[in-house]
């Protein structure tokens, strides 16, 4: 070999050499964060002291020397001081949504208010409002389950402006006859598929919808709702996000059509992960199984579109098609709650399921709704077709422990929202009733090896819903540990989206979506828990929140 071909080795060797140091921008980490207490969600190693990102990736997890070892010129490193940092917060079950801009929210001194409080915050709101804005209460069960109150009431009180009264729920509105016009409701209206148009013994509409009928008139005002208008609220939710440390949200699509939906992200700098599932709606033909189909693209890599999701029942706060005027307890509606698709419908989402590759997401509140879809399943295939699916119950309450053996074998992921688990702070009557009919079902659903996740399905603050997973106001005895609580806002809300090998744990390799939090969630008594906030959020290794309360270093 001549001189010549000797050097040329040896440069090459030198480059090669070159691309190990630990100063190669090729090798070397972006970002260092040290000296803290790490929650990983991995159960092998659940805390470590310090990680290391480049890209958009964690290359490294350990104690704070070995990880600051790898550090080149130019890693910035963070010194956490000792905080808490956990992975990103993935929402597993959220409603983005958006609404006319003119609009008076009423205020009541209680969750669950009676008909005179309302009737005078109404009043007095019609004095303040201008020509178009919609008047919105928010109702517990003793408005709703009064008959008096109905169109003709609220008629008496608002004239002229739009009232609309929606229970807590969100699965039964109470509208003014304005209401009614505003949301293309016709006096002739039919019923539609699982939804209803509740109408007085002369055919007159009452005012009163119920869930599919409910979301078709959310639908039509989100729809008169301008871009502009939209995207200024899309925004305030995705910063109000990033506060909390979230960064994947799943929205069910109720307010926008797929469609609609991505076609608003795209025009926002939308700097967190939101995954779009279909939610058709109903005509009074049947379910409209087009909507959403082809599903859209988005050339955001942030955002998908896949799962659809239909409701097979309501809740049994209110009864899903139960008169008003029923009696029934809340114990014996979860028991015995009517559905609001026929047994075939089921068998027909399976088949659609199967179809389209599409993972089958699934309202369950009540005991009837949970079993006739497992009995669905078994009918159509059973484990051997559906234990790697991952069908999702979006809430799964009425998962009594007869039917817990069968969602295990089926593959059942249960996606609950713990704010649902407080019923009781507004019904007292509730305390000790979800024990007894073993209702609502969370600790033993972990025992029997089920996975478990988390969403919000009401207010955003993960660190409420981590409080409220831990105490289980509802049924104590099923609580959860603060642990458990956020491996399943992180890790299983990844898995119920087949992400879990991408994000949902602080490991080498995957993405680098996480939250430094203002305190330590895992220490902090109870009522201490919602005042937490994220002070630096990252997602795919860039800072999309940062609250200034740490600074970071250059490694030089």
């Amino acid at each position: 070999m001549n001189s010549a071909s000797i050097k040329a080795c040896i440069a090459v060797f030198a480059l090669v050499l070159s691309s190990f140091s630990a100063d190669s921008p090729q090798t070397a980490p972006d970002l260092i964060l040290f000296n803290g207490k790490i929650f990983t969600s991995d159960s092998a190693h659940p805390y470590v002291q310090a990680l290391a990102i480049r890209g958009d990736r964690i290359v490294a997890t350990g104690d704070s020397d070995k990880i600051k070892a790898l550090a080149g010129l130019q890693t910035k490193q963070i010194d956490l001081g000792g905080r808490t940092v956990i992975p990103g917060i993935n929402d597993a079950h959220n409603h983005l949504s958006i609404s006319p801009p003119n609009r008076i929210h009423l205020e009541f001194t209680s969750p669950d208010p009676v008909w005179p409080e309302v009737k005078s915050a109404i009043a007095a709101a019609v004095t303040k409002a201008s020509k178009g804005t919609i008047i919105y209460g928010d109702i517990g069960g003793g408005i709703f389950h009064d008959i008096e109150v109905n169109r003709d009431s609220l008629d008496t009180v608002a004239p002229d402006l739009p009232v609309i009264l929606e229970t807590f729920t969100g699965h039964a509105w109470i509208l003014n006859s304005a209401a009614l016009a505003k949301a293309g409701i016709r006096e002739d209206q039919p019923d539609l598929v699982g939804g209803r148009y509740e109408r007085s013994p002369d055919g007159r509409l009452t005012g009163v919808l119920r869930e599919y009928a409910v979301l078709q008139a959310d639908r039509r005002l989100a729809d008169q709702t301008s871009e502009a208008d939209a995207l200024a609220e899309l925004r305030e939710t995705f910063a109000s996000a990033t506060k909390w440390g979230i960064t994947t949200i799943q929205d069910m699509s109720n307010s926008m059509a797929p469609d609609r939906c991505v076609t608003l992200l795209e025009k926002m700098p939308v700097s967190i992960r939101v995954r779009v599932m279909r939610m058709p709606g109903t005509t009074a033909a049947g379910r409209n199984i087009t909507e959403g189909r082809p599903a859209p693209r988005s050339s955001n890599p942030l955002i998908t579109v896949s799962g659809t999701k239909w409701l097979l029942d309501g809740v049994p706060l209110e009864g899903t098609f139960a008169a008003r005027s029923d009696s029934s307890t809340v114990d014996y509606l979860f028991l015995h709650q009517q559905l609001t698709f026929t047994k075939t419908e089921l068998a027909a989402m399976l088949r659609e399921s199967l179809k389209d590759h599409d993972q089958l997401l699934v309202h369950v509140s009540a005991y009837p709704a949970a079993a006739e879809m497992l009995t669905a399943m078994q009918s159509a295939g059973g484990a051997r077709v559906w234990a790697d699916r991952r069908v999702r119950f979006e809430h799964g309450d009425g998962l009594t422990p007869d039917l817990i053996p069968q969602a295990k074998t089926m593959g059942v992921v249960v996606v609950q929202n713990p704010a649902h688990l407080a019923a009781v702070q507004m019904i007292p009557d509730l305390k000790g009733r979800m024990e007894k009919i073993h209702a609502q079902p969370l600790g033993s659903l972990l025992a029997a090896g089920i996975p478990l996740a988390l969403g919000s399905d009401g207010p955003m603050n993960p660190y409420l819903n981590i409080m409220l997973a831990s105490l289980h106001p509802d049924r104590p005895s099923e609580a959860i540990t603060r642990e458990q609580a956020v491996i399943a806002y992180t890790l299983t809300s990844a898995y119920a989206e087949f992400a879990e090998k991408e994000k949902g744990s602080l490991e080498a390799g995957k993405l680098a979506d996480l939250a430094v939090l203002s305190q330590d969630i895992f220490t902090v008594t109870p009522p201490e828990l919602p005042k937490t906030a994220s002070v630096l959020t990252i997602v795919g290794g860039k800072v999309v929140y940062d609250a200034g309360a740490i600074r970071s270093q250059d490694s030089h």
